[in-house]
């Protein structure tokens, strides 16, 4: 692995984002409160340079029968605008369940409601991450 990758979890309102460290550990950063367009990418500019990430993963929400729904286009269109503005590769990874299991976590942790939509999609984001570090790092996702 070469430098910080940064998993994204990208929804209407917001953007959770996770970041790995150096022994191949994805951990929650952050979530972003989506405003527009120009500031969703400001705001990833950032964090990108603060962290110096090398990679940035979004996650790509398939239905569980591997198909694209109108959230997956979203995505993918997200992430061409992200292709546009950085310089850095960017890998769609799978991110089926990771909001359930996110909120999951949260719950069986006795994490207050209020901190829970704080948290959970900065969780989902390192759960995405995560997955897609254990899968070896891949360069191309899907």
């Amino acid at each position: 692995m070469s430098g910080p990758f940064l998993g994204l979890d990208v929804g209407d309102r917001t953007i959770g984002v996770a970041v790995s460290d150096e022994l191949g550990w994805a951990h929650p950063l952050q979530t972003i409160r989506r405003k527009n367009l120009q500031a969703d990418l400001d705001a990833l500019a950032a964090i990108v340079e603060e962290r110096s990430a090398t990679r940035l993963v979004v996650g790509l929400p398939l239905n569980m029968d591997d198909t694209e729904g109108p959230r997956a286009a979203k995505t993918r269109r997200f992430a061409d605008k992200l292709r546009e503005r950085f310089s850095l590769p960017i890998v769609l990874w799978d991110e089926r369940l990771t909001t359930w299991e996110a909120e999951r976590l949260l719950r069986e942790a006795g994490t207050r409601r209020r901190k829970r939509k704080e948290w959970v999609d900065a969780l989902a984001a390192q759960l995405l991450l995560q997955s897609y570090l254990d899968a070896g790092a891949p360069e191309t996702g899907l």
